[in-house]
């Protein structure tokens, strides 16, 4: 009987990245389809309420009459309450001078975009954060916190460190900048500012699932203190990933200090290594990340710019977490919905 064979650990996260990509799909795939006709409704609705307001003068008791009325017409059928009768209303409002159309906001539920209605007014982060949620399937809960944690601004600030234009090709340097924040928001450790690399390595390991939303989408884990041998040598990189839309290994480096010229030539080595060492020959380049305490943009460009391999430079936040207490003490968001859709 042959011996059976067991895949190494970046073969099977690129096994299981592809496994998992395959099943989101297929969930996503039914759910936009329903998804799209409800929002077509609400975006019906808001505009005839709109009309008739606008049109024939009636004032907003005609929300108040019409929710009623809805109710029992549809018994058992939610999401005719008056507040989501008025958020139908403001929805419309909001987009219907820009162009878009109810398909383009369409795309992700009714809860994520009233999130992005009601917490973000500049029109082109909202439509940023549409399709960043379409593109990385985020939840709801996921989509709050970035939202929070201002993606938007740390993802655009970042592209400035990272020399992945000049080395890498289209579309991949594109998406390797997407992978860059500035700074990483690592609140959901609760961690204080005296601590070491390895407390933060196993910090961020012990909540792998919120490390890798901060991430991003398409991440699967290899391993930590990822080992290396060059010439009868042992070398360990802090993190190691695989990427499935960039087919790259990705390492990351953590430093507790700030960021220093020859971090960028420690990170070229490890990338060289990983490449003849690791790399499977369709995967593409190694990239690299150095997560610093803090960072000088200028020793960054000088660092990474005769670099031939793909390296970003990020700094990261630390925030001490709420109390476990206050947070079991706090309402949740669908705890706030319902009240807020109880009749008075």
């Amino acid at each position: 009987m042959s011996r059976e064979m067991q895949p190494s650990r970046s073969e099977y996260a690129r096994f299981l990245a592809e496994i998992t990509r395959r099943v989101a799909t297929a969930h996503l795939r039914a759910a936009v389809t329903v998804n799209e006709k409800l929002l077509d409704l609400h975006w019906q609705i808001g505009k005839a309420i709109v009309d008739r307001q606008e049109n024939a003068g009636w004032g907003d008791e005609v929300i108040l009459r019409l929710a009623e009325d809805l109710k029992r017409e549809f018994p058992g059928t939610r999401g005719f309450s008056r507040s989501n009768l008025f958020s139908m209303r403001q929805w419309y409002l909001a987009y219907r001078d820009s162009g878009i159309s109810p398909t383009a906001i369409g795309q992700i539920p009714w809860g994520h975009n009233l999130l992005i209605l009601n917490r973000i007014e500049d029109l082109e982060q909202r439509l940023w954060y549409v399709q960043e949620t379409v593109r990385n399937g985020w939840s709801r809960s996921v989509l709050g916190h970035q939202i929070e944690t201002d993606l938007y601004r740390r993802q655009a600030a970042a592209t400035k460190d990272c020399n992945f234009a000049r080395v890498l090709p289209r579309p991949q340097s594109d998406l390797a900048q997407e992978l860059l924040k500035d700074p990483y928001q690592f609140d959901f450790l609760g961690l204080g500012t005296k601590i070491r690399e390895r407390d933060l390595e196993r910090a961020l390991i012990d909540h792998l699932r919120e490390f890798l939303i901060e991430l991003g989408v398409g991440f699967a884990y290899v391993g930590s203190q990822y080992r290396l041998e060059v010439a009868r040598k042992e070398y360990f990189i802090d993190l190691v990933f695989y990427h499935l839309r960039l087919r790259s290994l990705v390492a990351i480096d953590l430093k507790m200090e700030e960021s220093r010229p020859g971090d960028a030539g420690q990170m070229s080595f490890y990338l060289s290594a990983l490449d003849d060492l690791v790399k499977s020959p369709e995967d593409r380049p190694s990239i690299g990340i150095i997560l610093c305490k803090s960072k000088d943009r200028t020793t960054v460009e000088y660092s990474l710019r005769d670099t031939s391999k793909p390296i970003g430079v990020s700094a990261y936040r630390l925030t001490n977490a709420l109390p476990r207490e206050l947070q079991e003490s706090l309402p949740t968001l669908e705890q706030l919905e319902r009240e807020l859709e109880r009749p008075s």
